[in-house]
């Protein structure tokens, strides 16, 4: 049988190519298509045009595809939707923009696949209406199914108005999207321009939030709102800027000056995260040996208890090539959170940090690694956690703000957490805060304490002027005799050989060995299995 429409040959062949070549309609109007489709994709290209295309870049400012070339791999991207628009015809002098300002597609990260989507400020505002978050939505849809990272690269003057009603649908389709994505696929916001009203709650969700320095805000309503509302004056900095929110709020968990450089930090947090919840970390050998020693660590904790260090001379000491990726750095310091490897592999770090309020815990420090810990453990991460912590913060501002809610926060999110989990007790281990920070009562699975290390319900000096309270208070001279007590307890109870004793410590280990012996437990808990209980849910004190 002769197919229906035979394949042009010979002359007639030549005819249409002499045609195609002289800008002739060839058959069907498809030379007409092929010129049609390449004025609207070099609309799309142009976005609002060069005088706001240069208008950005006065701001220092990248454009979306600018921003998209310099996260991906060279040539990887792929585009959804580059022709779709809005429905339009909300105004007389409305114009409809191919892309309806949002890029959206997929490409690749060092070889491992990505979805992203990056507003147009350019187009519109880079105002989300109902076609916008169409797009949005189709690639959180395709990132879902193929357990793939969604980056979303906000720059947007935010809802729609001229839409009306369908603009706060389309945020609520990405809301929704945004839930259902949670703890399934990493989930990553570059706010690099203004972000207000609705459209700061969706970041609000994702797992990483990263703001340029100067150029990016959030706010739920701007400054003239809250110049209406409350007659106060207030700049856009001062109300949700950068640095509030890496400060303050704790919104933010990266901040850097410049588009070039927050896109780069992008592409290092991605190298350290899991595709998706059913895989495990990338590998990435440093060539660090596994069996290194450092002797120094055997000094880094003080002989005086009330003298200070820095929890980061540890932590660089051991990781894979000294490399430690700051979670939150400049928010709660006095608790440490980040991304390092050991043997090659990904683990999560959470350390009490005694150079910023001797390592207390506080509600933002207990918010803020509960956060970290669950993230983790939703994405096959290892939990490694260094103690020198001397309790609870005390004090009516933390009781009336409820410490007792946000530090059951954090033993909440450990107890739940089903990733392989190591704790190592370098000082201070003191009351709750001792249970709390991943303790064997809670689930740990290997406990290690260093020779310094002191475990007991209070300090040594809090604890003997409560025993011995009333032989001090009798003594010729109390001080010297609450210092001998001191002493005695610090020796009889406040070590670590008491409590390795019962089983709560695995081994009291040579600080020197810390690497050492954390790679080779994490080598042995890489098969772990949690049995879960059957249930929808559990009701964390949020």
């Amino acid at each position: 049988m002769e197919p229906k429409h035979p394949l042009p040959e010979g002359p007639q062949l030549a005819r249409r190519l002499q045609q195609a070549e002289a800008g002739a309609p060839a058959g069907g109007g498809l030379q007409s298509n092929l010129a049609d489709l390449e004025s609207m994709k070099n609309e799309a290209f142009q976005a609002g045009g060069a005088a706001r295309v240069d208008d950005q870049h006065r701001r220092g400012k990248l454009t979306a595809r600018e921003r998209i070339d310099l996260l991906l791999d060279e040539g990887s991207f792929e585009e959804f939707d580059i022709l779709k628009t809005g429905r339009g015809g909300y105004t007389e002098q409305e114009r409809r923009y191919p892309g309806d300002g949002v890029i959206t597609g997929h490409g690749t990260i060092d070889g491992r696949e990505v979805f992203v989507f990056s507003q147009d400020f350019t187009v519109i505002g880079g105002s989300l209406g109902e076609a916008h978050s169409q797009k949005i939505s189709k690639v959180m849809d395709h990132a879902v199914r193929v357990g793939s990272p969604i980056i979303g690269l906000n720059d947007s003057g935010g809802a729609r108005i001229q839409e009306g009603v369908d603009a706060l649908a389309a945020y609520g389709e990405i809301f929704n999207r945004n839930v259902q994505a949670s703890g399934v696929v990493p989930q990553i916001s570059c706010i690099m321009g203004p972000c207000a009203g609705g459209a700061v709650y969706s970041p609000a969700i994702t797992d990483f939030v990263f703001m340029v320095e100067n150029t990016a805000f959030m706010f739920v309503t701007g400054p003239n709102v809250v110049k209406t509302v409350t007659h106060q004056e207030i700049t856009s900095a001062e109300l949700g800027g950068a640095r509030i929110h890496r400060e303050k709020s704790g919104v933010a968990h990266f901040v850097l000056p410049n588009d070039i450089l927050c896109l780069r930090e992008v592409r290092r947090l991605i190298n350290y995260l899991p595709s998706n919840n059913r895989q495990k970390p990338p590998i990435l050998d440093l060539r660090d040996p596994l069996e290194r020693t450092d002797p120094a660590l055997d000094f880094l904790v003080p002989a005086n208890p009330n003298q200070t260090y820095d929890m980061k001379v540890l932590i660089h000491s051991i990781m894979d090539g000294a490399e430690f990726m700051e979670i939150q750095a400049h928010f709660a310091r006095n608790i440490l959170c980040g991304f390092g490897r050991l043997g090659g592999q990904t683990v999560g770090l959470i350390a009490n940090q005694p150079a910023v309020l001797a390592g207390v815990l506080d509600i933002h420090a207990s918010a803020k690694a509960a956060r970290f810990v669950r993230f983790c453990d939703a994405f096959n991460i290892p939990l490694v956690c260094f103690v020198d912590v001397p309790g609870f913060m005390p004090g009516p501002e933390q009781e009336s703000g409820g410490i007792i809610r946000h530090g059951a926060k954090l033993l909440y999110a450990f107890v739940e957490a089903a990733v392989p989990r190591i704790t190592v007790i370098l000082r201070k281990a003191y009351g709750g805060a001792y249970i709390v920070m991943n303790s064997k009562h809670i689930g740990g699975d290997i406990n290690y304490a260093w020779p310094t290390a002191e475990i007991a319900v209070l300090g040594p000096k809090g604890a003997a002027e409560v025993i011995y309270r009333q032989e001090i208070a009798a003594a010729a001279d109390p001080e010297t005799l609450l210092s001998q007590k001191t002493d005695h307890y610090r020796k009889t109870f406040a070590n670590p050989f008491l409590a390795a004793k019962r089983g709560y410590i695995d081994d009291v280990i040579f600080p020197r060995t810390t690497r050492q012996r954390l790679i080779r437990s994490l080598q042995f808990l890489e098969s772990k299995r949690t049995a879960r209980p059957n249930r929808k849910h559990g009701n964390i004190p949020l």
